[in-house]
């Protein structure tokens, strides 16, 4: 039935009852009553938008659909602790800092979240040693947004896709798991765009899809809505202020290495680095401890100055199980499908003794040394046509073969009486296999946990697009293929890449590559 307001008119219908006053005891009760609703019309609402991860609750290993950013923080199980960081720069450097993650997250009994690798220089730290640096909270902010971004655009590949991790998680020395089965379990978000096959699409392909929970879910893992109990603990502390120790003599002690007075106060800053126990600082006993996730920011460290950037973990002698951990985490190898490319192209392609030259030339301050690079090589050459003509050389370089016209790689490549010059290029047939193979393997997710019952869960929820593009695994085979030289290596003087080659080197990647001669 409808009801109709006439306003600044007489209403002549017969059935309209006379309106009588009402007495002051109706209108206070319909005032209460009034109160009553509009109090509990805001109280529903600030419940239903106030911040979402505000109290932990048990997780199921199948969320369901709807979302659950917005309900809760939550947790695989009353006991399980994570340790989340922001990697940086480029590959070498991201896999440094996998490195110190592990060992982090051994020291703190802690369940390592192992990223995907960041485009180069994506993310970028600043400089350690002038103490001017990202913040960490923006740091893992940057990394998360950039984390998301190569999800979306279908280009995501774990740092486990590529870095073997199965004889850590083995043994049981740590305990990983992948970013998108963490990002998907706890905040309940759909990474279903970043898997490559059926075993990740089961554990991540629920959830919320909408850019405001992702924007939440990565807004409370960087710290910027600051910590919360229970649930998150930040980082804080980086190489300015601090190096973290392990069961050293001497804890809060000053670091030998301090910002220097002029720049002090030229830039009007005075940070003072302590070393700190990281156990006694992050572990039992601590705020963090309780904390289901603790946030760094950067772990990247190199020695400086007699001291060490941010990690001065060295050894162990009084803890077996970290002092077995530092063993093991010193070299890191590639996964099997990669290191089988670089050794089938030795076997099938070069076929013959030969020296890698690793040539950067184009990046940072490597393109102002293109002299001493190719000094450098010309000597190695010289001492090998002694005894081998003509000499098999396989290039691993930054400059384009197109470019070589007018320098020493040019000059080489005319003289094929005397070198013969073996290039990899992103499209030759055993990369893109080795691609192929690695998108299948699905590492990342299969070492990780959760993953005990795979077969079962890739029958009960197979149902992603994949249409994640196949990585760009060049410069791996390349690394590979280079630890497989038989008259030597030479490397860009200060190179990452280079110092990953001799790694692999001294392990024997290629130990039982059998090379005809």
């Amino acid at each position: 039935m409808g009801l109709t307001l006439q306003l600044g008119s007489k209403s002549t219908n017969k059935w309209r009852k006379r309106t009588t006053p009402k007495s002051p005891i109706t209108c206070i009760s319909l005032s209460l009553l009034s109160l009553i609703i509009i109090s509990s019309t805001i109280f529903i609402y600030r419940s239903r938008t106030q911040n979402p991860f505000t109290s932990p609750k048990p997780i199921s290993l199948n969320p369901p659909r709807t979302p659950t950013t917005n309900t809760q923080c939550c947790s695989f199980n009353s006991s399980e602790r994570f340790l989340f960081y922001a990697p940086h720069s480029g590959f070498s450097n991201q896999v440094s800092e996998l490195r110190w993650g592990l060992l982090m997250a051994a020291i703190l009994n802690r369940t390592l979240v192992v990223p995907p690798i960041l485009d180069h220089h994506a993310v970028a730290l600043g400089s350690c040693p002038k103490f001017r640096v990202a913040d960490p909270s923006r740091l893992r902010m940057s990394v998360w947004d950039h984390s998301i971004d190569l999800a979306k655009s279908h280009r995501y590949i774990s740092m486990g896709d590529i870095v073997d991790l199965s004889s850590l998680v083995s043994s049981s020395t740590v305990r990983i798991i992948d970013f998108r089965v963490f990002a998907s379990q706890w905040c309940g978000l759909s990474m279903d765009l970043a898997c490559s096959g059926s075993l990740c699409c089961s554990m991540v392909g629920s959830g919320s899809s909408s850019d405001e929970d992702f924007q939440k879910c990565g807004s409370l893992l960087s710290g910027m809505d600051g910590n919360i109990d229970q649930c998150l603990y930040a980082v804080e502390e980086d190489c300015r202020t601090t190096v973290w120790t392990y069961q050293q003599e001497h804890d809060e002690t000053l670091d030998p290495y301090q910002l220097d007075e002029l720049l002090k106060r030229k830039k009007k800053v005075f940070y003072v680095r302590r070393r700190r126990d990281v156990y006694k600082a992050l572990g039992p006993g601590s705020k963090a401890e309780t904390a289901t996730v603790l946030a760094f920011g950067t772990l990247f460290t190199s020695p400086y100055k007699n001291s060490e950037l941010y990690i001065d973990i060295k050894e162990s002698p009084k803890d077996a199980r970290i002092q077995s951990v530092l063993e093991n985490i010193k070299y890191l190898p590639f996964v099997p499908e990669i290191l089988d490319a670089g050794k089938d192209y030795v076997k099938n392609h070069i076929r013959n003794p030969f020296l890698c030259a690793q040539l950067r030339l184009l990046d940072g301050q490597f393109k102002n040394h293109w002299k001493a690079t190719f000094s450098a090589l010309e000597q190695k050459l010289q001492a090998l046509q002694l005894d081998h003509k003509p000499v098999h050389i396989f290039i691993m370089t930054d400059l384009p073969s197109s470019n070589w016209t007018g320098n020493y790689l040019g000059e080489l490549a005319s003289k094929s009486d005397s070198y013969k010059l073996y290039i990899l290029r992103e499209n030759d047939e055993v990369v893109v296999r080795a691609a192929e193979k690695v998108m299948a393997a699905e590492h990342g997710v299969r070492s990780g946990i959760l993953s005990t019952d795979q077969d079962g869960m890739i029958a009960k929820n197979s149902h992603c697009s994949l249409s994640v593009r196949s990585p760009d695994l060049l410069l791996h085979v390349e690394e590979t293929v280079c630890s497989c030289a038989t008259l030597g290596f030479i490397g860009t003087a200060g190179s990452t890449i280079a110092e990953s080659i001799e790694l692999m080197r001294k392990n024997g990647v290629c130990s039982h590559q059998s090379v005809s001669k």
